[in-house]
């Protein structure tokens, strides 16, 4: 099939309230468009030096979401253009965005990337870290960037029912949060493999590549 065929197959799955981000990361700019023609405006990438030769390179209507870990001395090259920068994991990398985001008159999108897999690999902050950051005198400080919500990744795991958990144990998390913060609205859960799971548990973003471009190309 191709890129606009799997799109438009995969948002006819979607429900209306779920937005697709499109993860283009080692894809050719010539994928991107395609996708693009198709109707597609949000896509995700993770380094920094390919997201903006990519910004340079197409639409300057897309919306470019930094869904990776984001190092602080890369923040300054993507601060005058991102939408949205879906991984933040430190109050020093918040800090960070919101010099940028001054610097470049701006105000960034952000969300808070929670730890819910098992995994050591993944990065993300603690539930606790999580409300203590949201309740901080500091953070009220900052204000080059706008927490919007929460992003999570699950376990890498055909087992089910553990990505279901972890999706769900995010998921009610974000609701007693949103009790006390009305201003998060967005939970980016799910990509390729679990995105199906992640949206019966809640998610309103879901975050997929292969299954619009095929097989990811390794660099």
């Amino acid at each position: 099939m191709s890129i606009t065929k799997n799109l438009n197959q995969l948002k006819s799955e979607l429900q209306k309230n779920v937005v697709l981000v499109a993860v283009s990361k080692t894809k050719p700019k010539e994928a991107i468009q395609e996708a693009y023609d198709g109707g597609q405006r949000i896509f995700g990438e993770n380094k920094v030096q390919e997201l903006v030769q990519k910004y340079e390179d197409l639409p300057k209507d897309i919306e470019w979401h930094f869904i990776g870990h984001l190092q602080t001395n890369k923040v300054k090259y993507i601060a005058p253009f991102v939408s949205l920068i879906q991984a933040v994991d430190s109050f020093k990398l918040l800090k960070e965005i919101n010099k940028q985001a001054i610097k470049n008159n701006r105000i960034i999108d952000c969300l808070l990337q929670v730890k819910i897999a098992e995994e050591e690999s993944k990065f993300g902050l603690s539930k606790t870290e999580t409300e203590e950051l949201l309740n901080s005198e500091k953070l009220k400080q900052l204000k080059g960037i706008n927490i919007i919500g929460m992003m999570g990744m699950a376990t890498n795991s055909s087992n089910k029912s553990q990505v279901k958990a972890e999706f769900n144990s995010l998921n009610t998390f974000f609701k007693q949060l949103i009790s006390q913060h009305s201003h998060l609205t967005t939970l980016s859960m799910g990509m390729s493999g679990d995105y199906k799971i992640a949206i019966q548990e809640g998610s309103s973003m879901i975050r997929v590549g292969s299954t619009i471009f095929g097989n990811r190309n390794y660099a």
